[in-house]
């Protein structure tokens, strides 16, 4: 019998009093008794609008229906037809304006949990079933890889299933991209991550870590090496600031320095090698994802937190999930609020000096623009300040790469396929976007191996 509730299962989660002490996972996934229910509510539409929405074409009333049978591995083969890091979606794919945002079971309820639901698939593959994947038969071409992340994971995995034989190049010295150094353990555990790279690898995938493209090797090099294609999904990892007076002042941090030095080297912890300063008041600038981990990441160090964003809430661009668990935790939000200055005492951070805004006529992101409200200046005081307003592409392969066209802003151009202007090479995710979600760089990666492929064995 199908399951008519108009809401979704709960998902089940670590209480704010407990979580906002420690870096483990928030939300602790469903039970199998919530997944087969909740897969029940799935009415199996003809038309299949949330496939349309997922940016990897995952075949989602085809897995569903296999959960709500149990068949929990037949679900997972499924989800991994077309998507290579099923348990990483599950957890940071804002399906909510994707797959759940087409839903039909959202006109009159709640949508689906697709999200949920692939994640509990995932989990449970990865749980139940040590047996690796087989390593397809090769095909005699070789491929390169820049960046690990995301989009370049996907690229990786769809060529290697190809046959292929896929060297991938990372520049730090852990494959994940964004997935390791920005995302904190509380949203998606490095297991995880770890698992899912493991699974690539089994596939056949080489990950070769602490090279960096551009200058330990350069792209024609690869080329001569005899690989006879080239993707670069190397991300968009350059931090913005404001460029307002103080910015140099010891503890003022950019979000992807604050959360790599967090992530990747555990400088919260006490015995760190490397410690990140235990600030009392930390005042996060920006209204995205980054900023919501960032002020999360500062409150389980045991700092009250403020985070200013120029707009109101409506605007966030954050999910509505991360806010309304930094709600839960305690960080406070000071809406239309922008930054003027930072200042300092002896060289470290005393306050912040803010102006209130108000929202004027859209801009040409069509969201209502602040404007100033004159002698509305006032401080904050705090010890730390971390600015999560952006990144954008690090020029050093562009400019190191004679013929490859950017953008003014540094991403580098590409079409629709991730073809770029020199030729055999292919580009994708943050690297071309600039900074946006996982599942559209995954996307972006798996759409130019599509192309790799057909551009090598058409030569």
């Amino acid at each position: 019998m199908p399951n008519m509730s108009l809401k979704k299962n709960e998902m089940p989660q670590q209480s704010p009093d407990v979580r906002r002490t420690n870096f483990s996972e928030v939300a602790l996934g469903y039970t199998e008794e919530q997944a087969i229910d909740e897969a029940k509510r799935c009415l199996n539409c003809k038309t299949r609008p949330c496939v349309a929405g997922c940016p990897v074409g995952v075949k989602i009333p085809e897995f569903i229906a296999r959960v709500s049978e149990g068949d929990f591995e037949g679900a997972y083969k499924v989800i991994t037809e077309t998507n290579s890091l099923p348990a990483v979606c599950g957890r940071v794919c804002p399906q909510e304006t994707q797959c759940e945002s087409k839903c039909v079971r959202g006109i009159k309820g709640e949508p689906v949990a697709i999200g949920r639901l692939e994640r509990f698939v995932a989990d449970y593959h990865m749980k139940n079933n040590k047996e690796k994947p087989q390593k397809p038969e090769s095909n005699g071409h070789r491929v390169a890889v820049v960046g690990a992340g995301p989009s370049g994971l996907a690229c990786a995995g769809s060529l290697a299933a190809r046959g292929y034989q896929v060297t991938v190049f990372e520049a730090l010295h852990v494959a994940g991209g964004v997935l390791s150094y920005g995302i904190p353990e509380f949203r998606l555990p490095a297991s995880v991550v770890e698992s899912e790279i493991e699974t690539l690898r089994a596939l056949g995938v080489e990950i070769r870590t602490n090279i960096i493209i551009g200058k330990t090797i350069m792209i024609d090099e690869l080329f001569e090496e005899g690989y006879e294609a080239v993707f670069i999904g190397s991300g968009a990892g350059l931090p913005k600031f404001m460029k307002i007076p103080g910015e140099n002042l010891n503890c003022v941090y950019s979000a992807n320095e604050f959360l790599t030095r967090i992530n990747l080297m555990g400088a919260y912890k006490e015995d760190s090698r490397t410690p990140i300063f235990h600030a009392k008041h930390a005042v996060v600038v920006g209204g995205g994802n980054v900023a919501m981990d960032a002020a999360r990441s500062a409150r389980r160090t045991g700092a009250e937190v403020t985070l200013v964003y120029r707009r109101t809430e409506k605007e966030l661009p954050a999910r509505r999930e991360e806010v309304e668990h930094a709600l839960e935790e305690g960080v406070k939000f000071e809406f239309l609020t922008s930054p003027i200055e930072i200042n300092g005492d002896e060289g470290r951070v005393a306050s912040i000096t803010c102006q209130k805004m108000k929202l004027s006529e859209p801009d040409e992101s069509g969201r209502a623009r602040p404007v100033v409200i004159e002698g509305s200046e006032h401080d904050i005081e705090c010890d730390c300040v971390i600015m999560a307003i952006g990144t954008s592409p690090n020029p050093l392969i562009a400019s190191s790469t004679e013929g490859l066209d950017t953008q003014r802003w540094g991403g580098i151009i590409a079409d629709e396929v991730g073809k770029t202007s020199r030729d055999m090479v292919w580009a994708g995710g943050d690297a071309v976007t600039g900074a946006a979600t996982v599942i559209l760089a995954m996307g972006a990666g798996k759409t130019a191996a599509e192309e790799i492929d057909r551009a090598i064995m058409n030569k």
